[in-house]
């Protein structure tokens, strides 16, 4: 197993689990007895498993058998990626629910009374403070005096309580305005202010795109995973050389052997083999002639050559029979 395959295996392994871990929280939570919960989660691992293995399972097959398989492997892509969808929503809602849960809920103590009802007294009261103002004092001046102050007070204090009301209701809207701001994720927020759609729309395109990445890339995983192995030719063993033992009598049947294929296998001379060729012939009629004698030496001097090449010739001229 090579390190490219056991590295396509490990991937394909994984996207795989991971498919089926969402496969079987999407299932879990939109099951409501356990029996319905363990049906959802035993169809999800299905539909994942199969989508993933069937292109690989069927490369081999008829074109028929390609066919049907291609059609139940869409629905299982469109099946699959609706549930990892249903699971990217739920996560992302409760990733929402945890970070409004963050803000204290408990900043501003709730009013004793709605501001209608404060609205509704502090009417009644500046209407008899208004009466009291239009009235002639002709007796009892002081007794009016200490309604008029009465009242002024009282319609103060519901004025206050109004205001109060007033900043506890715009605190309670600034909450609900950061906890709606932090239930939806700030990239998806961002991306529908930037393509002018709702937050609702990104997040359901998000999860389609990557439930549709993570089911694209298991299944390629898995189809060069379980691709078939090319057929290797069988190699044919090549015995080597056998090394014998040189001697003096096989030497000389090699050189026998030797001449009788170049006799019978005659190749064209190169120049510097007829020149020696020639050289030979002219020291061999020196010879015959007595004016050299067949010595290394005065083979060496006839022919101004080097110490082994006057050796070598002579040899030649030993088995031509010439030195005798």
């Amino acid at each position: 197993m090579t390190r490219p395959f056991r590295g396509a295996l490990l991937l394909a392994v994984t996207a795989t689990g991971t498919a089926i871990c969402l496969s079987v929280l999407a299932g879990w939570q939109r099951g409501g007895p356990l029996a319905e919960r363990l049906v959802w989660v035993a169809i999800g691992m299905v539909l994942v498993v199969g989508g993933h293995l069937l292109p690989s399972l069927v490369r081999s097959a008829p074109l028929v058998v390609r066919g049907v398989a291609g059609v139940l492997w869409l629905a299982c892509m469109a099946t699959a990626c609706y549930g990892h969808l249903t699971f990217f929503l739920l996560a992302q809602r409760h990733a929402g629910e945890l970070r409004a849960g963050s803000i204290a809920s408990h900043a501003l103590l709730p009013a004793n009374r709605g501001l209608t009802a404060v609205m509704a007294d502090r009417a009644m009261v500046a209407a008899q403070l208004a009466t009291a103002n239009i009235r002639h004092c002709q007796r009892d001046c002081l007794t009016l005096d200490a309604r008029r102050l009465t009242l002024a007070a009282r319609l103060d204090a519901l004025n206050a309580e109004a205001d109060d009301i007033r900043r506890s209701q715009a605190a309670g809207d600034r909450v609900t305005a950061e906890r709606d701001g932090l239930t939806a994720d700030p990239v998806t927020v961002r991306l529908a202010a930037l393509f002018g759609t709702t937050v609702a729309h990104i997040d359901l395109l998000s999860g389609l795109a990557f439930a549709a990445v993570l089911e694209g890339v298991a299944c390629l995983l898995w189809t060069v995973t379980l691709r078939p192995l090319p057929a290797v030719a069988p190699v044919t063993p090549i015995s080597a050389p056998v090394m014998t033992s040189a001697t003096p009598t096989s030497a000389r049947r090699e050189r026998k052997s030797n001449r009788r294929i170049a006799a019978s296998d005659p190749v064209t001379p190169s120049p510097i083999a007829e020149s020696a060729d020639l050289a030979v012939a002219q020291l061999t009629q020196a010879i015959a002639a007595g004016h050299v004698r067949p010595t290394v030496a005065d083979i060496r001097r006839h022919l101004g050559c080097s110490q082994g090449r006057a050796a070598a010739v002579r040899r030649q001229l030993v088995s031509l029979n010439l030195t005798a």
